[in-house]
């Protein structure tokens, strides 16, 4: 399922909390960026036709929640990234970001700790 830029800030709402009415979405996001009303919900609407949230009546009104889940959108997104960009490959990312200096000490330390854990379960 493909979320656009924008239809992910919309999720990233949903994700935090649900379910909601398309006025408590609209709300959240006004704090958050200049998009107008009418914006937000073309978005809502948008996911819904893709299936990545559902809709529910509550009175005269919808609440939104999500039927994506953020772990599924987290991984077609990386694992889109890795193959467009690095051939399916963990290890030129990693590399890509050593070089450019984007590596701290606690990431360093966090992929040893992750390297060791792969290596014990293997």
């Amino acid at each position: 399922m493909q979320v656009s830029e924008a239809e992910s800030v919309v999720m990233e709402v949903l994700w935090g909390r649900s379910p909601l009415g398309s006025d408590e979405v609209v709300a959240a996001l006004s704090a958050r960026s200049d998009w107008a009303e009418p914006t937000i919900k073309t978005l809502l609407n948008r996911l819904l036709k893709k299936g990545a949230v559902r809709a529910e009546r509550d009175g005269r009104r919808y609440l939104y929640s999500p039927v994506l889940t953020r772990n599924a959108w987290v991984a077609s997104q990386s694992e889109g990234v890795l193959d467009r960009l690095f051939g399916g490959r963990v290890a030129p990312l990693v590399a890509h970001f050593s070089e450019r200096g984007k590596l701290s000490q606690e990431d360093i330390d966090e992929l040893r700790r992750l390297i060791g854990e792969i290596d014990d379960e293997r």
